[in-house]
């Protein structure tokens, strides 16, 4: 079977996608004119702005469901195999793919947005709903519905789950299986509440995680703080071929952190639009800007914590094409979870392995969460009219059961697998994003124009703009303006 996975990755994350990803990004980066630095200020303020509702959950609250799905494995163990088989110059190009995919992040978000609906009282949205409303492509939506359904239902919580019972049975001894054990009995008890609960765990645990990683990885880095002009040297020399020692990887170092990159803070991958549009907002560009500043949270902070600490103690193996040893630094630990480990054990002997093991419990475990909104809006999209209880109930035990059983099986196929996944919804979202960009550059500019005239929370009318379809915001205009 594994040899199959490997034979789709290669197709589906071939150098098209790779560079397809980086071109997109750069494209909507020179055509909102950079906003990801413009509007640094803003997309902060947002984030804090607004309040639920009974349909729909705050700014920071779908904030924290999205980096819940961004923040997760691919920062700790993703960014260890990126090392190990890219090399230190894939670090310089997860930073790329971060900084122009931000622009993708916003187009992709807003748009979900513009277009979401109101389902059964909850609001839903995502690519599946602003391609079949925006471009009217009915076939082509469901295609990604089912695709992301499949991919974020049962493909990718198998990954998180993967590197938990990895990191679990380094630190503790634990067995994978007991670990799958505890993980479903959590899963059970916050799924099984719906999304108020999902976005209820996410903005207490996410913030918390996060900045607890960050913090302890800064200790790793002062510690070590003579080694740290060296290590970002050899990040940006390696990333462009000039290191000696890893001049021959750049193509690898280019893949690989793209790869990385893409999985790790999904811009362009079509996951963020699903928590942006769950989001009460007065103004759809309003929670784009949040989402493009999430994208900076995961790769730019977390991503970065972990680099910095593999790269400064120099706790990794980098392998190259032909499956020979490049670079040396663990003798017999393979790409992912232990290079981490290793790097906070070096710094906090007996200290360092379990808090990592912890850290990754919960980015991880965070992680599947967002897996399943993302996997219940598509199935709330596929079945919207027809009564599906039962089938969300099935969706639930699915993904439950693809939680446990990455906990028991290799992690080559883990990670396999949920490449698959990710490249597919990439390639699907991006071809739409790219049709379908001009609402949400509208959005933009009106949202800028209304600012510049002194209005400090802007107000949406799709009709004001020639955007046609969306017709929660038509009637949330004529309600605000007294029209309905």
């Amino acid at each position: 079977m594994q040899a199959a996975v490997d034979w789709i990755n290669g197709w589906v994350w071939s150098p098209a996608l790779v560079y397809l990803c980086l071109a997109v990004g750069l494209y909507f980066s020179v055509r909102t004119r950079f906003l990801q630095v413009r509007h640094i200020g803003e997309m902060v303020r947002q984030m804090f702005s607004g309040k639920s509702s009974s349909a729909g959950v705050s700014s920071f609250q779908a904030l924290t469901i999205a980096l819940s799905g961004r923040v997760g494995t691919g920062n700790i163990a993703g960014v260890a195999t990126a090392i190990g088989f890219g090399g230190p110059g894939a670090i310089f190009w997860m930073w790329m793919v971060a900084f122009l995919g931000a622009a993708t992040a916003y187009i992709e978000s807003t748009l979900g947005q513009i277009y979401k609906t109101e389902h059964h009282g909850l609001y839903r949205g995502g690519p599946a709903y602003f391609i079949e409303k925006g471009l009217g492509w009915r076939a082509y939506a469901i295609v990604f519905a089912v695709a992301t359904l499949i991919a974020c239902g049962v493909l990718l919580p198998g990954v998180q789950t993967n590197s938990i019972a990895a990191g679990m049975q380094n630190a503790f001894g634990i067995a994978p299986a007991v670990t799958g054990t505890l993980i479903v009995i959590l899963l059970g008890l916050i799924i099984f509440g719906g999304v108020r609960r999902i976005a209820q765990v996410t903005q207490i645990v996410v913030p918390f995680m996060a900045l607890g990683y960050i913090l302890a990885a800064a200790v790793v880095v002062l510690l070590n703080i003579e080694k740290l002009p060296g290590v970002i040297s050899l990040i940006v020399s390696s990333a462009f071929g000039v290191e000696a020692g890893f001049g021959a990887m750049i193509g690898l170092a280019i893949q690989w952190g793209v790869k990385r990159g893409v999985y790790s803070n999904e811009a362009g991958q079509g996951t963020g639009p699903h928590a942006a549009a769950a989001a009460e907002v007065s103004h759809p560009a309003a929670q784009g800007l949040v989402q493009a500043f999430s994208i900076y949270v995961d790769t730019l902070f977390v991503c970065t914590a972990t680099a910095f600490m593999i790269l400064i103690t120099g706790t990794y193996n980098v392998t190259g094409a032909d499956g020979t040893q490049v670079f040396t630094g663990l003798a017999n630990i393979a790409a992912g979870t232990g290079f981490t480990q290793a790097a906070m054990e070096s710094v906090l002997p007996g200290f360092g392995a379990v808090f990592v093991a912890i850290a990754l419990f919960f980015f991880a475990f965070t992680t599947v969460l967002a897996y399943y909104y993302i996997a219940e809006t598509n199935l709330a999209y596929l079945t919207r009219n027809i009564r599906s209880d039962a089938l969300m109930f099935v969706l639930r035990i699915a993904l439950i059961g693809s939680a446990l059983y990455g906990c028991v099986r290799t992690s080559d196929l883990a990670w396999g697998l949920g490449d698959i996944g990710v490249g597919i919804m990439a390639w699907l979202n991006i071809v739409a994003i790219l049709v379908l960009q001009k609402p949400a550059m509208l959005a933009l500019r009106d949202y800028e124009a209304q600012q510049a005239k002194g209005r400090i929370q802007p107000v949406f009318d799709p009709r004001a703009l020639g955007i046609e379809n969306a017709d929660l915001w038509v009637k949330r205009a004529d309600k605000r303006d007294g029209r309905a």
